[in-house]
């Protein structure tokens, strides 16, 4: 039985996000879990994943959501309503590519609550209309706070997410590095290497709650870029934290604990397929997919800068019209290539590839529920 028998295509939410995440780690898979700010670079993700046949996670930032709003928006809900603006698109257009796709939150600090507070409510309207979420997760990172704050307002936001099957991921240990406005460059070095007493005392609080969770689990992991060999991962702790929590649950499944890898830009592929192994089922992609996005669109500038220095007038003749290269619509869709082509890399290294036969649902334009059974409902 393949994972297309198992789970939909379009975005998926509750038991079959449960079910994704089972199989990716009994067969020994991760899903890559790429940063969208616009409609573009959440096509490039889809169509990636059409490519390689397998399932994706298009995730949101805090900065993602108030880009893709508007810069020019100063609204304090301005990022809660573009991340939602990105999911709607999302959820109108996933199932065209054939693939199973998980929603996603990214970090979420204590001071930015009220942006998670705000995709809730938006949860709850669309889980009246639709009777599922509009997200399929969200992400806490409240790794700045004590363990026990940290433990105790995850388990509240979880209450809340479970009444609607949200996954809920969070975050123990630290990240490094700065990403998106959250600045963790000069933490403690000690605060990069999670404990498997912490895992533990994640489980212990959120399985009474229900098993729809992740852990992110520190194991020096750095946002940001770096050279192979820059920065000192432990991927082996997470195998630490699988035993662990094997031995206190006394069960016979070797990887009890979904884990989560954040920080992978400059990872060597060795340290992802032995992260892989432990039991990671999501790793997070943004750097590498940024670069690639503008390294595509740089490429054109450089290959067409004749024909992109004014409406009219290039080397094929003074009178000659240059539109066809300054359409936002050519330069953008070299960015999009490229990054689909750097998708499709992670797909790789991840071992997600060829794991879903894609199934486009066509003739099917609503947003709520399309992936099971095609009725006309649009929002």
């Amino acid at each position: 039985m393949g994972l297309e028998d198992i789970v939909p295509v379009g975005v998926i939410t509750g038991n079959d996000v449960l079910k994704l995440f089972q199989y990716a780690r009994d067969n020994g898979f991760a899903i890559p879990a790429v940063n969208c700010t616009s409609s573009s670079t959440c096509n490039a993700v889809l169509e990636a994943a059409k490519i390689a046949k397998a399932p994706v996670i298009i995730q949101v930032s805090n900065g993602g959501g108030a880009f893709m709003v508007g810069k020019s928006i100063k609204d304090p809900n301005a990022a809660a309503a573009g991340s939602v603006a990105l999911a709607l698109h999302v959820r109108a257009v996933a199932k065209y590519y054939g693939i199973p796709v998980v929603l996603h939150s990214d970090h979420c600090a204590k001071k930015l609550l009220p942006w998670m507070d705000g995709m809730i409510e938006a949860n709850e309207a669309f889980f009246a209309a639709h009777k599922e979420p509009l997200f399929s997760s969200h992400m806490l990172d409240l790794s700045e706070e004590t363990d026990e704050e940290n433990i105790a307002i995850c388990v509240e936001y979880f209450k809340r997410l479970t009444k609607m099957n949200i996954w809920l991921e969070m975050e123990i240990g630290i990240t490094g590095g700065e990403e998106d406005g959250v600045d963790n460059e000069n933490v403690d070095p000690e605060k990069l290497y999670t404990t498997p007493e912490q895992v533990w005392s994640v489980y212990e609080a959120l399985s009474p709650v229900s098993p729809m969770f992740s852990i992110a689990a520190a194991f020096g992991n750095v946002h940001g870029v770096y050279k192979p060999g820059n920065v000192t991962l432990s991927p082996e702790k997470l195998g630490n934290h699988q035993k662990y929590a094997k031995d206190k649950l006394g069960c016979e499944n070797p990887k009890p604990l979904f884990l989560v890898m954040h920080g992978g830009s400059g990872s060597t592929d060795a340290e992802i397929e032995l992260a892989v192994t432990n039991g990671i089922v999501k790793m997070n992609v943004d750097t590498d997919t940024q670069w690639a996005y503008w390294d595509g669109v740089r490429q054109f500038e450089a290959e067409k800068k004749e024909y992109l220095q004014g409406q009219i007038g290039n080397p094929t003749g003074p009178e000659k019209p240059n539109k066809k290269f300054y359409d936002p619509r050519a330069w953008i869709r070299k960015g999009e290539e490229a990054m689909v082509k750097r998708v499709c890399l992670s797909m790789e290294k991840l071992k997600t590839t060829g794991h879903y036969n894609p199934n486009p649902i066509s003739n099917s334009p609503q947003i709520g529920g399309a992936q099971k059974k095609p009725e006309c409902s649009i929002m």
